[in-house]
């Protein structure tokens, strides 16, 4: 009895200190997957517009990892949002930078994520027809056709255009494209009408604005998220993960770097002038700021609830519940940056 006392014993212990290893290697993972919902021009791994694109471009992330040896990995999908909540369902993906409309779908199907700051807000929306259009507001275009990436946040941009015209999608022939094929499109006059930066096919002479709206709640939101699963298993990865990209976000808002953040966003294929005249004249604070505020909540209840209303989605999605601002305040706190970037209200004004 003794022996086999002294042989159960042994094997706890063994069994313990397996346990003690397993979990001093779950704690770390071997890689960090991060789904970019979108690619630059051509399906290239390199985007722009925004202090993530700036991150990958800087490889700050990477920076922070090495020491680790754990590698980065920048997935870019030309499929945008809807094939990031395919590569989440498949186990795939552990982050994300995703636009309001395919989040929402994706967790209104049973993806579980969590959302962690935002990425994207205010940025002015241009509405662009072929230069010889004979079109002098968007209700002269019913009947006709206009291009849009169906699936993406995008969608819901052109809705809220609509609506603020007193249009819906029915009054036009909407069809499916991604943003390059209708540039292309817009080009060679095979569309009428759609929604992109206008400036490199203006002085192509290709394109013209019909509308440009600086309107906050029309223009596009996003987030970046993390998996359940994976915030679960590594919250101090996520810390990092969050706090890296906070600091990124300082750097890219700073007027100091604005030049050099064109250059870097130009290597997505769209050309240096678009973002120099999308973004000149705007303060960058406050259009790059990672902040869960009032407005970002709001915009993204009203997503859920255009999305429902089209018939998107079957399940309602709680907004609130799905953010998880821990790790935002955390970095924000610990970049003493708590007063940095000013939170907007609601309706998207300052607080």
């Amino acid at each position: 009895m003794k022996f086999l006392s002294k042989k159960i014993t042994a094997s706890l212990l063994a069994l313990s200190a397996l346990g003690l290893s397993l979990n001093v290697v779950a704690a770390t993972p071997k890689e960090i997957r991060i789904s970019v919902s979108s690619a630059g021009e051509g399906g290239r791994p390199k985007i722009g517009g925004g202090f993530i694109a700036t991150a990958h471009a800087r490889g700050v992330l990477e920076q922070e990892f090495k020491k680790d040896g754990i590698k980065v990995t920048w997935l870019f999908f030309p499929g945008a949002g809807p094939a990031t909540n395919e590569a989440l369902a498949n186990g795939k993906v552990d982050f994300a930078t995703q636009g309001d409309l395919p989040s929402i779908v994706g967790r209104a199907s049973g993806l579980k994520t969590k959302l962690l700051f935002g990425t994207a807000r205010l940025g002015p929306v241009y509405f662009v027809v072929p230069s010889d259009s004979s079109a002098k507001r968007l209700a002269d275009l019913k009947g006709k056709k206009i291009a849009n990436f169906k699936g993406t946040n995008g969608q819901l941009v052109l809705a809220r255009l609509f609506k603020s015209q007193n249009l819906n999608e029915k009054d036009f022939r909407v069809i499916n494209q991604d943003t390059y094929s209708s540039r292309t499109a817009i080009a060679t006059g095979d569309i009428d009408g759609t929604i992109t930066t206008p400036w490199s096919l203006e002085a192509r002479g290709v394109a013209k604005r019909l509308i440009t709206s600086k309107d906050p709640k029309v223009s596009a939101l996003s987030a970046f998220w993390v998996s359940e699963a994976f915030e679960k298993q590594y919250p101090e990865v996520v810390q990092r993960v969050v706090t890296t990209l906070v600091k990124q976000a300082h750097w890219s808002s700073q007027e100091a770097n604005r030049n050099a953040q064109y250059k870097l966003w130009a290597q997505s294929g769209i050309p240096y002038i678009d973002y120099k005249k999308d973004w000149d004249g705007w303060d960058l604070k406050k259009r790059i700021s990672p902040l869960i505020d009032d407005f970002h909540v709001a915009q993204y209840t009203d997503a859920v609830k255009l999305s429902k209303e089209a018939r998107l989605i079957r399940r309602d999605v709680d907004v609130k519940t799905w953010y998880q601002p821990k790790y935002l305040n955390n970095a924000l706190k610990e970049l003493k940056l708590e007063n940095y970037w000013q939170p907007l209200n609601a309706n998207g004004k300052p607080k």
